[in-house]
């Protein structure tokens, strides 16, 4: 598999057109076009025409070359008008085109990484579309369906949760020793890799209050996450916990931890959003291409607008720039 070139540009998928993508990709590239993050969206050109100049590039090399002065687009023609706030399910496919072009480039080398703007769970399945999310779509698109794990990050908290998108009953129910295993396996190869960390240290949550209490308040500490931490300090990892969650976020705890692992999606996601939801990143562990999306959603109810934010946007397409250079610099390395 051919690995990014150091210089190659980042692309970025549409997203929901509906939604605030187009107006917070605009934002973006007039706060980097005369930076060093070169990038190119996969979308539809009208979508930004009215705001800002647009290049129409039918090769993803032609980027870096015209990005100072215009925003290149890899064209994916609508279905459909759009009306800002109103989504329309005749677009969902090419939405979908747009990533699966974005990974197709990334997989191939031409693209450096692969930035996704927000989606609409909704109205990708209505049109058919069988995954829970972007993260488990790339995962079958680069053939690895199963290990993707979600990371959000941001300057002040790195957290990664070990179950994603479903209940916390089926949470609960899927929780187990080889699965937070693998998930610590993947987080901290990645936090070398990828985040340039010699020797990450991993904060493990646990599950129940005061993380169990020595079994008076549960005892999923005992039987489940405590033998995984075992497991993986006799691999060498740098592992604390199980620590209780409702302290393991204080300014002076995420000291002491590079990241934290959690049990379910909201005790991940509640601390990061809460401490710094602006510049929060969603990265995509595991995979073969680098992959981030701002930390936040559609935003039906206040596109076109002029409201939206782009600094979650611009920080990813910030990490991912960092990332893909970390990648090539650890691949060019000696064993």
């Amino acid at each position: 598999m051919t690995l990014p070139r150091s210089r190659s540009p980042l692309l970025l998928t549409m997203g929901d057109p509906a939604g605030i993508g187009p107006e917070i990709t605009v934002a973006a590239w007039r706060a980097l076009h005369e930076g060093d993050v070169v990038f190119a969206v996969a979308g539809d050109p009208a979508l930004y025409a009215s705001d800002v100049p647009v290049a129409v590039i039918g090769d993803l090399a032609e980027a870096e070359q015209v990005f100072s002065g215009a925003l290149p687009v890899l064209e994916i023609p609508l279905n459909a008008p759009v009306t800002p706030g109103q989504p329309d399910v005749h677009n969902a496919q090419a939405v979908i085109d747009a990533i699966a072009q974005a990974t197709r480039l990334a997989l191939s080398g031409h693209a450096a990484a692969i930035v996704t703007n927000p989606i609409s769970k909704a109205v990708l399945k209505a049109a058919g579309f069988p995954h829970p999310g972007h993260t488990e779509f790339l995962g079958e698109l680069c053939d690895m369906a199963g290990v993707e794990v979600m990371m959000l990050a941001s300057p002040q908290l790195r957290v990664v949760p070990v179950t994603v998108h479903v209940s916390l009953r089926q949470a609960l129910a899927t929780l187990t020793t080889e699965l937070i295993v693998e998930t610590c396996r993947t987080t901290a190869e990645a936090l070398k890799r990828d985040f340039g960390l010699k020797s990450p240290v991993i904060a493990v949550a646990g599950l129940n209050p005061h993380a169990g209490e020595e079994g008076l308040m549960g005892g999923e500490e005992i039987e489940i996450i405590s033998p995984a931490i075992d497991i993986l300090r006799k691999d060498g990892l740098h592992i604390k916990g199980p620590m209780p969650p409702d302290t393991m976020f204080t300014p002076a705890a995420r000291t002491t931890y590079d990241a934290a692992l959690c049990m379910y999606h909201d005790q991940a996601l509640i601390p990061l959003k809460t401490l710094d939801m602006e510049h929060g990143v969603n990265v995509t562990l595991g995979l073969p291409v680098v992959r981030t999306s701002p930390d936040h959603g559609t935003a039906f109810d206040i596109a076109g607008q002029g409201l939206a934010s782009p600094e979650s946007l611009v920080s990813a397409l910030k990490m991912a720039a960092m990332i893909g250079r970390n990648r090539s610099e650890a691949h060019l390395r000696p064993e």
